[in-house]
C-alpha cells in the first residue's frame, strides 16, 4: 500500500523530529494514540490498519501532506547544492566519526540522561543539514535512563523499563560484505564481549549503536549495554571498551575508514587507542610511529568542569578490560597507565578517561569561553611549564539546533518576516535584521497563545501525578486556580544536582511569597528535572521543590512536571515568559536550554556563567551578579540569592507587566527582539558544527585544499 509505505520511509529516517510537517501527519493521524506512544511512529504505524489509514488520510485530508512530506524528504537527500559539498569535499571520502556515550534526538528513542545527550543529538541533526558528512556512533540502552515519579514525601522513584527495539527506527548494521554485523571484543580474564550494531537514519546522517544484549554472552554481559550510567566502575569501563574500541571496530567492518575521530567527552577515549592499533596493524609500526598520525586526526571536547564528574579506573580494572589491547599495542601496564595519568610516573596515580582523551588528540575543545579557562587549570599538569595561556586546550562554544526546539508558530512567524528559507542562513546575523521591523503586537499575541498552551500540558501532567498518587488533584479546585493564564511564567529545568542549584529562589520563602502572590503582577515557576539514581542531595534538591509546591500559599504558582524528557523541554522552552539558570559559577561549562528558550521569544535570567557570560550583553536578557566567583560557596549562594530576588522584583516583573494602553508590554518586546538579533545566530548548532568543520574536523582530516583559515585551527591544537 502506497500510503503505509511512505509513511513507514518517513517514520525510518528521524528527519522527522525535526520537521514539524511531517511531525504533525502523525499527530493528526490520531492525536491521542501518538501521545500515548511517547510520539514513536514506527509504534504508532503497527497499531493502525491499512483501511484506518485510508480513511482518515480521506477525512483529514493528510494524502496530499504525506505525498508532500515524502518527496520533500527525497528531495532534501537528493540535494546536491549543499553547504558540506561546497565546503568540505575531503570529508565525503573519509567522514568524521562523532563517538558520544548518549544521544538525545527524540523521546521515543530513550538513549539519553540529558544535555550531553541532546548536544549530540543536536549536533547530528545540524551535521546533516549542512550536508557534513558525519556518522554517529553510541550505545543501545534498551532500558533507557529510567523513568520518574515522586511519591507522597516527594522523593524521586526510579522505573526501568524495556525498550520494543523493533519498533525503533532501527537496522541491523551489515559489514562490507553485505552480512550481519557482530563484533567480539576480548578482555583479560577470557570473557568476551560479543557487539551487535544496529544503524539509525538521522536525515542524510547516519548513528551506530552498539547492544550487547545477543545470545552469545552471559547474562552479566548482556546487561552491559542496558542502562544509561548505571553499574558499578567495572561495568562503567565495560561500556566504554564497547563504545570506543567495538565503535572503531564496527566503521572499519562497514568499510567506514573515518578521516576524522570525534571523541565527545571522556566516556569514548579509548576509541583513539583501537584507531592507533589499527593503524600498527595496517603500517607494520610500533605504537611510538603511528600516535602522531592518530591524535592528529582527532577531536576531544571536554563538558565536565567538575574533578568528580570525570571517570577514573585503578591499574588492576584497567588490566582486566583492556589487557589484551595494552598487548596488541605492545605496551607495558606501567606504559599504558601512563596514557590516562597526568603524572605519567606516579604509580598511584588511576587512569582518567579525560586525560587519556587530552593526550591522544590534537585538536581539543572545550564547550565555552569560561569553561575553556577552567578546564585549562584543571589539566595544566599534563602540560608542565607551560603558562596558562598555552595549555592547548581552545573553545567552541556549544549551539542548539533551532528546527528541534523552535514552537511550529514561531516558524512561521520568521518565515513571514525573515524569509522562507530562513532556517537554510540562520548563522548569519544579517538574517535577523528584519526582527526590528516585526509589529509587537504580533510578537505578543503568539507568545501569549504559547504560554497558555503551556498552561493546559503543565495541567495534564500534574493532575495524572496527583492521580497516581491517589491524592485530590489541585488542578480541578475551583478555589483556587491552577495556573494563571496571563502571569509571568518562569521555566527552570535541569539535571538536579547541588551545582546548578535549581532550588536557589526557594530558600527564602517569606520573600518568594510575597513576589509569586502580588495580586497585580503574579508569578508562577515551572520546574522539572531528574536525579542521578545515586545523587542523594539532588534528589533532596526535588524534594524541597515538591514540599514548597504543596505549601497553600504557592499551590499551583510553584509546579514541578515529574520525568523530564525531551517532549517536556519542548513544552517548556516553548511557553515561558523567563528562563532561569542558577549554576554556581564557574560550574556551568555551558548549558543549552536558555538558547532552546531565547529562540522561542523568552528571556534568559542567568548567572553570568557558561553561554550567558559570552552572550549577555546588557540588553537582550538578565543576569544574576556581575560575574564574580567567591571561595566560600555557602556565601556565593546568599548574594547570588540576593542579586536574583532583585533583578526579578526590579527589572523583569516590572518590565513584563509596564503595558501600554494597547495592553502590550513595549519595553520587555523591545527586549526580546534585542535577543534574537544577538543570540539566536550565534548560539545555533549550525554555528557550533561549521566551526567544529573549519577550525577541527578540516585541518584533522589533513585537508590542504580548504579554503578555510588555518588560523582557528592551530588555536584549537594549541600551535599559537
Amino acid at each position: 500500500m502506497e500510503l503505509r509505505t511512505r509513511l513507514i520511509e518517513l517514520a525510518r529516517n528521524l528527519y522527522w523530529t525535526w520537521h514539524a510537517d511531517v511531525y504533525h501527519i502523525f499527530q493528526d493521524l490520531e492525536p491521542e494514540l501518538w501521545r500515548s506512544l511517547s510520539r514513536n511512529p514506527l509504534a504508532f504505524l503497527d497499531r493502525l490498519s491499512d483501511e484506518f489509514l485510508e480513511q482518515r488520510a480521506t477525512t483529514r485530508a493528510l494524502g496530499s501532506r504525506i505525498t508532500r512530506a515524502y518527496y520533500t524528504l527525497r528531495d532534501y537527500l537528493e540535494n546536491e547544492n549543499t553547504w558540506g559539498r561546497r565546503n568540505v569535499r575531503s570529508l565525503r571520502i573519509r567522514p568524521v566519526a562523532y563517538f558520544s556515550a548518549e544521544f538525545g534526538l527524540h523521546e521515543s528513542l530513550p538513549i539519553y540522561s540529558g544535555g550531553l545527550g541532546v548536544l549530540s543529538g543536536d549536533h547530528l541533526k545540524a551535521a546533516s543539514d549542512l550536508d557534513v558528512p558525519l556518522i554517529g556512533v553510541g550505545l543501545l540502552y534498551a532500558k533507557g535512563y529510567f523513568n520518574q515519579s515522586l511519591d507522597s514525601n516527594g522523593w524521586q522513584q526510579e522505573h526501568y523499563f524495556d525498550a520494543d527495539v523493533e519498533l525503533l527506527p532501527l537496522e541491523i548494521a551489515n559489514d562490507y560484505k553485505g552480512e550481519p554485523l557482530k563484533i567480539v571484543l576480548e578482555t583479560a580474564n577470557e570473557q568476551a564481549i560479543h557487539v551487535r550494531v544496529w544503524t539509525a537514519r538521522v536525515g542524510r546522517c547516519r548513528l551506530i549503536l552498539l547492544d550487547t544484549n545477543v545470545e552469545e554472552n552471559t547474562d552479566e554481559i548482556r546487561q552491559l549495554t542496558a542502562q544509561l550510567y548505571g553499574g558499578d566502575s567495572r561495568v562503567r569501563i565495560r561500556q566504554e571498551l564497547v563504545l570506543g574500541v567495538g565503535g572503531m571496530r564496527a566503521l572499519h567492518n562497514m568499510g567506514i575508514q573515518p578521516g576524522v575521530v570525534h571523541l565527545n567527552e571522556g566516556h569514548s577515549a579509548f576509541a583513539s587507542l583501537e584507531l592507533a592499533r589499527w593503524l600498527m596493524e595496517r603500517d607494520g609500526q610500533p605504537f611510538d610511529n603511528v600516535r602522531e598520525f592518530a591524535t592528529s586526526s582527532t577531536v576531544f571536547t571536554t563538558h565536565t568542569p567538575v574533578p568528580a564528574g570525570h571517570d577514573r579506573f585503578d591499574s588492576a580494572l584497567v588490566e582486566e578490560t583492556l589487557g589484551p589491547l595494552r598487548e596488541q599495542l605492545g605496551l607495558s601496564l606501567d606504559e599504558f597507565m601512563a596514557l590516562g595519568r597526568t603524572n605519567p610516573s606516579d604509580g598511584e596515580e588511576t587512569f582518567c578517561m579525560t586525560v587519556l582523551g587530552l593526550k591522544m588528540s590534537r585538536y581539543r575543545n572545550a564547550v565555552s569561553n569560561v569553561h575553556r579557562r577552567i578546564s585549562r587549570s584543571m589539566w595544566r599538569s599534563i602540560w608542565p611549564g607551560k603558562a596558562m595561556e598555552e595549555i592547548p586546550i581552545a573553545h567552541v562554544t556549544n549551539g542548539i539546533h533551532v528546527g528541534t526546539w523552535l514552537a511550529s508558530e514561531m516558524d512561521r512567524l520568521y518565515r513571514r518576516w525573515l524569509g522562507e528559507d530562513w532556517q537554510e542562513h540562520m548563522h548569519d546575523p544579517k538574517i535577523w535584521e528584519p526582527i526590528d521591523e516585526m509589529y509587537d503586537e504580533e510578537l505578543w499575541e503568539l507568545n501569549e497563545i504559547l504560554r497558555g498552551r503551556l498552561l493546559d500540558f503543565t495541567r495534564a501532567r500534574v493532575r495524572k501525578q496527583y492521580e497516581a498518587r491517589g491524592e485530590a488533584d489541585p488542578t480541578r479546585n475551583p478555589q483556587q486556580p491552577f495556573l494563571n493564564e496571563w502571569a509571568l511564567t518562569i521555566g527552570a529545568a535541569r539535571r538536579f544536582t547541588p551545582y546548578k542549584r535549581l532550588d536557589l529562589l526557594l530558600r527564602d520563602t517569606n520573600r518568594l511569597d510575597r513576589m509569586v502572590n502580588n495580586p497585580d503582577r503574579p508569578v508562577q515557576i515551572i520546574y522539572s528535572g531528574k536525579a542521578h539514581p545515586r545523587d542523594e542531595e539532588g534528589k533532596s534538591m526535588i524534594q524541597r521543590i515538591f514540599a514548597v509546591s504543596r505549601d497553600p500559599r504557592f499551590v499551583g504558582k510553584i509546579v514541578f512536571i515529574e520525568d523530564y524528557d525531551i517532549n517536556i523541554t519542548r513544552a517548556l522552552v516553548q511557553g515561558v515568559d523567563l528562563w532561569l539558570n542558577t549554576p554556581r559559577r564557574p560550574h556551568e561549562a555551558c548549558g543549552t536550554s536558555g538558547m532552546k528558550a531565547v529562540i522561542n521569544g523568552a528571556l534568559h535570567l542567568s548567572v553570568l556563567d557558561g553561554w550567558w557570560a559570552e552572550g549577555y550583553d546588557g540588553m537582550n536578557g538578565f543576569a544574576i551578579g556581575e560575574g564574580g566567583e567567591h571561595g566560600d560557596w555557602q556565601q556565593q549562594d546568599q548574594i547570588d540569592l540576593g542579586s536574583l530576588f532583585h533583578v526579578l522584583e526590579n527589572e523583569v516583573i516590572p518590565m513584563f507587566y509596564n503595558r501600554d494602553e494597547d495592553g502590550v508590554p513595549r519595553e520587555w518586546i523591545r527586549r526580546q527582539k534585542t535577543a534574537l538579533k544577538t543570540l539566536a545566530w550565534r548560539f545555533s548548532s549550525h554555528r557550533m558544527v561549521t566551526e567544529y568543520v573549519k577550525s577541527c574536523y578540516v585541518p584533522a582530516a589533513g585537508d590542504t585544499t580548504s579554503s578555510f583559515s588555518t588560523t582557528d585551527s592551530q588555536v584549537l591544537d594549541g600551535r599559537m
